[in-house]
């Protein structure tokens, strides 16, 4: 079973919209698990402080390195075979293909930081695998953390009600989807492809694949350019 484990400083958090629609049903039928532990229970002090001031000076707090390896030692065994994951906007951008490879495996620990980040440290001393969603700052990991779960649990066998919803959309064949088109057949002046009406399907099939390499073409050229080998999480 994919079971995550999610350390923050606001368990209240979640399982938010992951006990809604998909995950939130497969979640109770218990295809997969979520569990939430709170830092701040390892915390120094009369305070259960979980921060200190940046060494060198600097604005804002730091989060110690001793409070969070309590933490995720507490959550989880050295032999935990799950991969150790921080939210972070530094970390390596979370894919489709890497989503599909922790979908496969037993879950994961996540670590969701807030103030200025963690004292570096503790992702070395913790082989912490930084993941990012995307090129901007949130106020913490959380939001992170429920967008990285939503991703591998809706691929999780039994969650979704038709396979081939998690095969043709974007990313899984290296392009953008292609667009979508139901009733009614015009809509202010607007048509439905002819293609799509013809029942052909080899043509369907073809008209799709055009859109959805114009797509990627025009929106991301990244995406056509050959990559590197090697894992998908860089290591």
């Amino acid at each position: 079973m994919f079971r995550a484990t999610v350390l923050t400083l606001f368990p209240e958090m979640f399982p938010g919209p992951l006990g809604l629609s998909l995950a939130g049903d497969a979640l109770s039928r218990g295809v997969w698990a979520l569990e939430t532990k709170q830092i701040r229970e390892h915390g120094v002090g009369r305070h259960r402080a979980v921060d200190d001031t940046p060494a060198g000076g600097g604005p804002g707090m730091v989060m110690r390195a001793d409070v969070l390896a309590a933490a995720i030692d507490a959550a989880a065994p050295a032999d935990d075979p799950r991969p150790r994951l921080l939210m972070s906007p530094r970390g390596r951008p979370l894919t489709q293909p890497r989503a599909r490879e922790l979908a496969q495996g037993p879950g994961a620990i996540i670590l969701c930081a807030r103030f200025e980040g963690v004292d570096e440290r503790i992702v070395d001393a913790r082989a912490l695998e930084e993941i990012s969603i995307g090129d901007f700052v949130l106020s913490g990991g959380e939001i992170a953390a429920l967008a990285l779960i939503d991703a591998c649990v809706r691929l999780i066998p039994g969650v979704m009600g038709e396979e081939a919803s998690g095969v043709e959309e974007s990313f899984e064949a290296g392009l953008l989807e292609y667009p979508h088109y139901t009733r009614p057949r015009e809509f202010e002046g607007r048509d439905i492809p002819e293609a799509l009406l013809s029942g052909d399907h080899a043509r369907i099939a073809k008209w799709r694949h055009d859109q959805a390499l114009a797509l990627t073409r025009a929106r991301r050229p990244d995406l056509l350019t050959p990559q590197p080998r090697g894992r998908s999480n860089g290591r």
